[in-house]
């Protein structure tokens, strides 16, 4: 002890050093032991003798076997080592998660083979998979948020109901635009394929639509095939018939051009949606992107119905956060959207092609996507009523920071933002007695109206406000302040609130 403090102290902190560096090696020593005797183990010879599952009560062994079949099928099953049983195990587990019957983490256990059976092989392993199914049934009910709109509902969902991971949803609602919503969706995997599926669904809702004044009620079905691509993105292809009506207009101001399309339309369309989400929060993103496309064609060739459009639409949006200031956050998002009409039937270069419909056009304006305006405030108008547009585009930045000392992990933000917007009607017809356009005519009023999008600033909103992410939406209550606006579009000076789950 004596010699240890009659040390000087440049001694004392070499020997420090020393041992630190010491120990430092003899970790990094283990720690590579280690991964060498696990390589070593990995590569060892190991064929799968028996597999059981247990805890399926509800599932079909019939609907199982495939998922298994590369562990234990004959010419899988040779030459292999415990790296690749565990890799398929992986694999055949992950597939199982992925069909949300099953609670999540399946446990595995894996054992010599020759305890049960001493004929076995040595490389012979025996896996015991458990999992505990989900209950069939489920009935929710309770209170919901979506853009703009707040509703009361009711869900009843029925799993696994032949045994092959089938599910059977019916859903009832009525809120505060939507007077009444019911809904049903039937849908199984394909091939024992959680990533691939098809369903079949049915539709009926009355819903106002106060910005054009008029009620719109829909009566349909789809059949719909949905499937995620290795990389996670999120593919739907569906056909549609759905039957509409332009109703409530007895004893309200509509004005002449909503009153024009009031009445029955029948729609019969093909639709695709491609999402892709690299988002770190869906509500509150400070880091990754968002892409998301929807393309849909009605009327066209065998289609029939009474109403033939193409119409596409796109979304980008991005996050990235400060490197210099915690919680800190920028975002940017744009979108975009193209009607065109089309004839009916398959005479597209020569036939004639309708304008498109209120309940087809698209609406701009509001507090979940170009704040500082109405509800459907851009773009054309007819008196008080909205008529929506045939092409838009729309982008918006904002910044996000923190007001709380929980900094990052708070869900309440300062919001700084900056959006515009511009909203086109096609020029078409203003009769229904007169004759539809031509091809030629459609095509030169898309190029005019492309052209007039560019055309002069965009209406434009500048603002601040709260942000506030709840699990089931994102609250905002928004000061907002136009700066640029078109003649007959309405905006809107001081708060704003928007609840939703999309935001511009």
């Amino acid at each position: 002890m004596s010699g240890a403090l009659n040390k000087d102290p440049a001694t004392l902190r070499l020997e420090a050093q020393t041992d630190a560096g010491l120990r430092a090696r003899q970790d990094e020593s283990a720690r590579r032991t280690a991964v060498a005797q696990m390589a070593e183990h990995m590569l060892q010879p190991a064929t799968v003798h028996t597999l059981e599952i247990h805890g399926a009560r509800n599932t079909r062994r019939t609907f199982l076997d495939p998922l298994f079949d590369p562990l234990v099928s004959s010419t899988n099953n040779y030459g292999t080592t415990l790296g690749d049983v565990l890799a398929e195990i992986e694999t055949a587990v992950g597939k199982l998660d992925r069909f949300e019957i099953f609670r999540p983490a399946p446990t595995v256990h894996l054992s010599d083979a020759r305890a049960r059976d001493p004929a076995a092989a040595a490389t012979d392993v025996d896996i015991a998979i458990r999992v505990s199914e989900l209950p069939r049934f489920r009935l929710n009910t309770g209170t919901d948020i979506g853009n703009t709109e707040g509703s009361a509902y009711g869900n009843l969902l029925w799993r696994n109901i032949f045994g092959g991971a089938e599910t059977l949803s019916l859903n009832a609602s009525a809120g505060t635009r939507t007077r009444s919503a019911y809904s049903a969706s039937l849908s199984a995997p394909i091939e024992g394929n959680p990533d691939v599926r098809v369903s079949l669904e049915g539709l009926a809702s009355a819903t106002q639509k106060p910005w054009a004044s008029h009620e719109e009620a829909l009566k349909g079905g789809a059949f719909r095939i949905g499937w995620r691509t290795l990389q996670g993105d999120l593919h739907s292809l569906a056909y549609g018939s759905t039957w509409r009506q332009i109703t409530g207009l007895a004893g309200t101001t509509a004005s002449p051009a909503v009153r024009r399309d009031g009445g029955d339309s029948l729609k019969s369309a093909l639709s695709h949606t491609y999402v892709r989400d690299r988002r770190d929060n869906a509500l509150l993103p400070s880091s990754g992107y968002l892409v998301r496309t929807t393309s849909e064609v009605a009327g066209w060739g065998p289609l029939g119905g009474d109403v033939a459009f193409a119409k596409t639409e796109a979304e980008f949006s991005g996050a990235v956060s400060s490197d210099s200031l915690s919680g800190v956050s920028f975002g940017l998002g744009l979108r975009g959207g193209l009607l065109y009409p089309l004839p009916f039937g398959y005479n597209v270069l020569a036939g004639e092609a309708d304008p498109s419909r209120i309940n087809d056009r698209f609406i701009l304006g509001g507090p979940t996507d170009v704040r500082g305006f109405t509800q459907g405030g851009l773009g054309p108008h007819d008196g008080g009523d909205a008529l929506g547009g045939d092409v838009f585009a729309a982008g918006g930045v904002n910044m996000l920071v923190p007001v709380t000392k929980a900094g990052a992990a708070s869900p309440l933000r300062l919001q700084l933002f900056a959006n515009s917007g511009r909203l086109v009607a096609l020029k078409g017809k203003k009769s229904p007695d007169a004759d539809g356009a031509t091809a030629g005519q459609v095509a030169q009023s898309v190029s005019a109206a492309l052209q007039e999008l560019g055309t002069g600033l965009p209406s434009t909103a500048v603002g601040l406000g709260l942000v506030y992410a709840h699990p089931v939406a994102r609250f905002e209550l928004n000061f907002s302040l136009p700066l640029v606006m078109r003649r007959g579009e309405e905006s809107r000076k001081g708060l704003q609130v928007g609840v939703g789950i999309n935001f511009l």
